[in-house]
């Protein structure tokens, strides 16, 4: 873990020269700095200078070169996964998350490093309001690979046009590198206000994990914190969009929509609406996608909040329940999941991995037999009825009864349930006595039953619904109005994703959930083994 929650770094070589060098300094900066890491651009600005620099923050003209440069930071910022990297574009004011550390590059300042070292803390207390003593360190940097300098083709003294008001639309789930750099484009296009449209409602509905999308106030929460920092003097507006306009279509002080390649033809569709409107168009200014160059089979090639969240699946997404009751080993996996989402092949993967698979499903099946726990009084309860020629309990005629009669399924339920838990924890100590190290509890209905009291960690599957219906109706050759009513009648994949640890998706080839399954597996591991120094048999 790097030793300071957040640093600010200071770059004072001409703009030209970051993009051969942003993922030298970016690495070596990340290695000290855990939280965000703020960067103050300066070009020229000489840090060991006799009275030390100005208090003033000289922002670089918002042009090509500058674009550039910030691409290249936070392209550097996305390949080191987590480092919330904030480039700071406007007048200094005290930042959200204070510097704990300040950095700047040896090469940057040749020399002895004290000077420099007193004049980053001078430049940090009179430009954000930090303490004058404030630990501060020059960074070494691996200057190999990344862009040459410069474009020759680009016009050095090329500005960018300015609007009062401008707008910007997306979703801002887990604000990335891309992210990043379309707000600061925003910021940089922008001298009054910035107006952001957030998706949310059912404009998330056919997003990749749905699920997995943080909710709307937080996600613009992080908006308002990010953009609060990097250009503290613009007016944000931050709304949540319901539809693909939002305000763009109706507020007459817009001059600017700020679009990428893949979001060019929804910028047009908000200027026909606008002439519908009797407004101005609005000028359309793109910005590029950003390349990821790690994404992975079924991710897509640009940065996204959709692979960011496909590579949540299988990692831990809350805290483990810590339940002095339930004994340590072995340790109890809930794996749940509606119809059709592959809980059981799941499960199968995890007995492979060496996990001792519980089915609740089939200790369901086995209290209703004759002499079961439950037979007895479910047969008092529904009547000879539900009975076959030979004595045993027709399943579907009991769920027919069943079926749309809450009082009834409840009666069935407050029977069935409590004797299923109890083999279950049998099969647990079964588990133990075999020496098997993880127990999985593979139930449809764990959170229903109230289950998860049992386990140390729920994971769920989970699917979109029109796969699952697809799902059912190729498997059970029910209609898709049946499908989609049994689907209805269970808990959904959000209320489930709320309860788990862990969240796995079937949606792509079985290869890929073999990877998901592996990756939370080997996590795991990581989990239970012992910390240094404890000794797990006190």
């Amino acid at each position: 873990m790097p030793p300071f929650p957040s640093g600010l770094l200071v770059l004072t070589a001409p703009l030209p020269a970051l993009p051969r060098r942003a993922a030298g300094l970016v690495a070596a900066a990340a290695g000290l700095v855990a939280g965000p890491l703020y960067v103050h651009l300066q070009p020229g600005l000489r840090l060991s200078g006799p009275a030390g620099p100005g208090p003033g923050h000289a922002v670089p003209p918002a042009g090509p070169a500058l674009l550039r440069a910030l691409a290249a930071l936070y392209e550097a910022a996305a390949a080191r996964r987590g480092l919330d990297l904030r480039v700071l574009l406007g007048p200094g004011r005290r930042l959200a998350r204070p510097p704990r550390v300040l950095l700047a590059a040896a090469a940057e300042a040749p020399g002895p490093p004290e000077p420099v070292q007193l004049g980053l803390q001078r430049l940090a207390a009179a430009v954000y309001g930090c303490p004058p003593s404030l630990p501060a360190m020059l960074l070494g940097e691996d200057t190999g690979g990344g862009d040459p300098e410069g474009d020759p083709e680009q016009d050095p003294d090329a500005t960018l046009p300015e609007f009062l008001d401008v707008a910007v639309g997306g979703t801002f789930d887990r604000l990335h590198g891309a992210h990043r750099l379309l707000l600061s484009a925003c910021c940089l296009l922008a001298r009054r206000r910035l107006l952001a449209g957030v998706a949310d409602g059912d404009l998330l509905r056919h997003k990749v994990l749905p699920e997995l999308i943080e909710p709307y106030e937080l996600r613009a929460a992080k908006l308002r914190e990010f953009l609060e920092d990097v250009k503290p003097s613009l007016r944000y507006d931050i709304v949540p969009l319901a539809d693909p306009f939002g305000p763009s279509v109706t507020d007459p002080d817009l001059q600017c929509l700020v679009v990428s390649e893949e979001t060019r033809r929804g910028g047009e569709a908000v200027n026909r609406k606008r002439l519908e409107n009797g407004l101005p168009e609005l000028a359309l200014h793109e910005i590029q996608l950003m390349k990821d160059p790690d994404h992975q089979q079924n991710e897509e090639e640009k940065i996204s909040s959709s692979s960011l969240r496909q590579r949540l699946l299988g990692t831990l997404l809350q805290p483990p329940r810590r339940d002095p009751a339930l004994p340590s080993r072995p340790y109890v996996i809930g794996l749940t999941g509606g119809t059709g989402s592959g809980k059981t092949s799941i499960a199968k993967l995890l007995g492979h991995l060496g996990a001792f698979v519980i089915d609740a499903d089939k200790l369901g099946h086995a209290v209703y037999v004759p002499g079961g726990p439950a037979y007895e009084q479910v047969v008092a309860a529904f009547g000879a009825e539900i009975l076959n020629e030979d004595g045993t309990i027709n399943r579907k005629v009991l769920g027919a009864k069943v079926f749309g009669n809450q009082e009834r399924l409840k009666s069935l339920t407050d029977i069935v349930w409590p004797e299923i838990a109890r083999m279950a924890r049998e099969q647990i100590r079964e588990a133990d006595s075999q020496g098997k190290a993880v127990c999985v509890l593979d139930a449809a209905v764990l959170l229903e039953a109230g289950w998860q009291d049992m386990v140390h960690e729920v994971w769920t599957a989970i699917i979109p619904e029109e796969e699952a219906v697809r799902r059912i109706v190729a498997r059970d050759g029910l209609s898709e109005e049946a499908a989609r009513c049994r689907l209805q009648s269970q808990m959904t994949n959000r209320q489930r994703v709320e309860w788990a640890q862990v969240v796995l998706c079937t949606l792509w080839e079985p290869d890929v959930t073999r990877q998901q399954v592996q990756k939370a597996w080997d996590l795991l591991q990581q989990r239970l083994r012992p910390e240094p120094g404890h000794d797990p048999h006190l």
